[in-house]
């Protein structure tokens, strides 16, 4: 039997992935659910990823790859001299708003590592990269560290309780922090 040709196969998979634990949460990624997603046949998930941790890291990198994107594309075009304290507490506020459901599925991704241990290098990668663009801005370390806490921890609350960010609390928040 000639076998199909199909270069984006394992991306359509992966896409796949990620719309199934959008929907359903990490629960429900399985191989019969990321095929039907996919519409591929169930042997190429697992041809392209022998277990879902392999799937799980996959939808994990790629949505990291897309959240840090968003991120150093906010760094490069805030002007040198902008209210750093104001910018992050509005780029905060957009990502919990502008899209929720896609952050929800960020979140949701990001804390599989707690029982993932596959996942846990990409979580602190992400982690690590946030805050280097972080440290651009504040010029040090532990201040880019705690910024990354302060996003991480504000973002978690907000998609849990359902309770809306303001934008000029943040900022009082983060420039607390900044000193």
């Amino acid at each position: 039997m000639a076998r199909r040709h199909d270069p984006e196969r394992r991306q359509r998979i992966i896409d796949a992935a990620l719309r199934v634990v959008a929907r359903d949460g990490i629960a429900g990624l399985g191989h019969r659910a990321v095929a039907a997603e996919a519409d591929v046949p169930l042997g190429s998930t697992t041809y392209h990823f022998a277990g879902l941790d392999d799937l799980l890291v996959a939808a994990l990198r790629q949505a990291n790859d897309a959240w840090l994107d968003g991120i150093r594309r906010w760094e490069a075009e805030l002007p040198p001299g902008a209210p750093f304290a104001r910018a992050l507490a509005e780029l905060i506020v957009h990502k919990l708003t502008a899209d929720r459901t896609r952050a929800a599925l960020e979140y949701e991704l990001y804390l599989a590592a707690l029982r993932h241990e596959s996942v846990r290098p990409l979580a602190a990668e992400c982690l690590d990269e946030l805050t280097v663009l972080l440290r651009r801005r504040t010029g040090d370390d532990t201040t880019a560290r705690a910024l990354t806490s302060l996003m991480d921890g504000l973002m978690i609350q907000s998609l849990l309780t359902g309770r809306p960010c303001e934008v000029d609390e943040l900022r009082t928040l983060i420039a607390r922090l900044l000193g």
